[in-house]
């Protein structure tokens, strides 16, 4: 495993540790992590969009969201939100029409009144004439196999899908929507292109992280281990992050729910007995004033392993 001082979740802390904010932090994760995916590698067919550098307009924007989200949380709204996709979206699309680029978000296509063809996450101004398509996705995949069946080796915690099936669809049907014919009366202006922008983090088998193409060489990473492994996590505090903690590396002033390795184990052994599915766990330090996140993994079922080798083949 990576030494902890070179981690992502240090050089976050770095850069990001004075926003306070939950919602501001994921934002500022959203805008600065690594691509999930090499844009340059031919699997992609240039169809992998990246946003750059955060500058320091961007940067200076974000403090003062944090010292007054007012905007932000009108932006989201008083609901509360529970799917992560969804919360990541929104995030995004505050950033995009605060900056002055979003030219629709969520815009549904239906070729009748009960026929959805698909949706375009986002479309962004491309100068007077174009538009750019941006399908979004956040992503979080656990590698089960050798990395050299590559994609379809990386499933989801619930081993729904999988990196590979998932990138299939928005290169295949997705990043295609412009040109089906109900999508031409609803476009203000052309397509000029269509790419998908993907964050997210992938987690290995404790104690390897293999080189992958296709796959950004400087990624969020984390592992993945058995309940039966908890024992070779070298920490003393962990946390269970609630899920629209996944996106930011966790830090807060306290954490009245953060457990030792036996507390650890027998809250999960108890949800596994009625809810069979990986945790994220959080490797937390308290230092004055703040518990930090300062490495993370998927704690999964002892039967994960035989169940997720017979859904990778």
């Amino acid at each position: 495993m990576r030494d902890q001082a070179d981690s992502y979740q240090a050089a976050f802390d770095r850069r990001w540790g004075h926003l306070r904010r939950a919602r501001v932090r994921a934002l500022a994760w959203l805008l600065d992590a690594p691509d999930l995916l090499d844009v340059a590698d031919p699997s992609w067919q240039g169809k992998i969009a990246s946003l750059g550098p955060v500058t320091p307009q961007v940067e200076e924007w974000l403090a003062r969201l944090d010292h007054d989200p007012a905007p932000l949380d009108a932006a989201l709204g008083a609901r509360v939100h529970t799917r992560l996709g969804l919360y990541a979206e929104k995030l995004m699309a505050f950033y995009f029409q605060q900056h002055g680029r979003l030219v629709a978000h969520g815009l549904q296509v239906r070729a009748s009144r009960n026929d959805t063809v698909g949706e375009f996450d986002f479309l962004l101004d491309a100068g007077p004439d174009a538009v750019e398509h941006i399908e979004f996705a956040t992503k979080f995949y656990l590698l089960q196999g050798q990395a050299a069946q590559r994609f379809d080796a990386l499933v989801g915690p619930n081993l729904a899908d999988s990196l590979g099936a998932k990138m299939r669809k928005i290169v295949e049907r997705q990043l295609e929507l412009a040109s089906h014919p109900a999508a031409q009366a609803l476009l203000p202006r052309p397509v000029a292109r269509a790419r998908a922008l993907v964050k997210g983090w992938l987690f290995y088998p404790a104690g390897s992280w293999p080189a992958m193409r296709g796959i950004a060489q400087e990624h969020c990473r984390g592992f993945w281990c058995s309940l039966d492994e908890l024992d070779t996590l070298a920490a003393d505090d962990f946390l269970i992050l609630p899920r629209l903690q996944w996106l930011a590396p966790f830090r807060a002033a306290s954490a009245t729910w953060m457990m030792n390795r036996a507390q650890l184990a027998a809250e999960l052994s108890a949800q596994f007995e009625t809810a069979p599915s990986p945790v994220l766990v959080a490797l937390v330090r308290q230092q004055p004033g703040s518990v930090v996140e300062e490495a993370r993994g998927f704690i999964v079922p002892n039967d994960w392993r035989e169940r997720a080798m017979r859904r990778v083949g």
